[in-house]
């Protein structure tokens, strides 16, 4: 009888342990084809884990099998937020890890950015030459994808003035985001009204390269990021959303 109850026990507080967990936990994910002057060249995800204490933004972009024969491209790239509460009862989102993992041909890169505050700095790690460099930066410094799940948070219209401050290529700098208008665009997901809005990054990663880059994001609370482009040596590379996996929670807005 002791040998049940103590299997029932467990079971419940199992049971509790996996429900709780799925209670805290909401994800959306996005998937894309990306296209490399209209041929499809690969896919990309773009996925934001929601907690209640914290984000996860995770990114990937991959080349096609034909793609990949001469010139092969995995891209990830993964940033972790957490939420703090400021002394006016206002809360605030801070980076506090960021690393980038590129495959691209021969060419390799593995590097991390660990946020550091009180006083705010940032750890560099370049993992494939072994280098470790502490910077100055300031606060409310973003690195690029955190900087993306920031920029969605907002009240975006025509004529908002936004910029982000970016740590990013052993570089900080304000990342101004100019607002081009609004536009309706149709993608294999459906047909979206959305604000289109052009970063000025001086970053490298999966979907916000160096270079001009064109974000539609819908034209809603959730800003979702339904077409990109960008422009190459040779034409232009466009994400295009075929895909919505699962919804944020409504209370995980802020």
């Amino acid at each position: 009888m002791e040998k049940i109850k103590t299997l029932l026990l467990l079971s419940v507080i199992i049971l509790y342990a996996f429900t709780s967990s799925e209670a805290a936990t909401s994800r959306e994910v996005f998937k894309y084809d990306l296209k490399w002057i209209g041929i499809k060249a690969g896919t990309a995800k773009l996925e934001f884990i929601y907690t209640d204490k914290s984000v996860t933004v995770k990114s990937r972009a991959q080349s096609a099998s034909w793609v990949s024969i001469f010139y092969k491209v995995d891209d990830r790239a993964k940033s972790l937020l957490s939420k703090d509460d400021t002394a006016d009862g206002r809360q605030k989102w801070l980076a506090k890890n960021y690393r980038i993992k590129i495959r691209e041909g021969r060419h390799r890169r593995d590097k991390e950015v660990i946020f550091l505050y009180n006083p705010p700095r940032a750890r560099f790690i370049n993992h494939l030459e072994d280098e470790e460099k502490l910077f100055n930066i300031k606060d409310l410094t973003y690195d690029p994808l955190s900087g993306f799940f920031v920029l969605r948070q907002m009240k975006i219209n025509t004529k908002s003035k936004i910029f982000l401050r970016i740590f990013d290529s052993k570089k900080l700098y304000d990342a101004r985001i100019k607002i081009l208008g609004r536009e309706r665009v149709k993608t294999e997901a459906g047909t979206f009204d959305t604000i289109v809005v052009e970063p000025e990054l001086k970053s490298e990663g999966i979907f916000l390269r160096k270079g001009k880059v064109i974000i539609y994001l819908t034209d809603d609370e959730r800003h979702i990021p339904v077409l990109l482009k960008s422009k190459v040596l040779i034409g232009s590379v466009v994400a295009e959303l075929t895909e919505i996996e699962g919804r944020k929670r409504t209370n995980s807005k802020h």
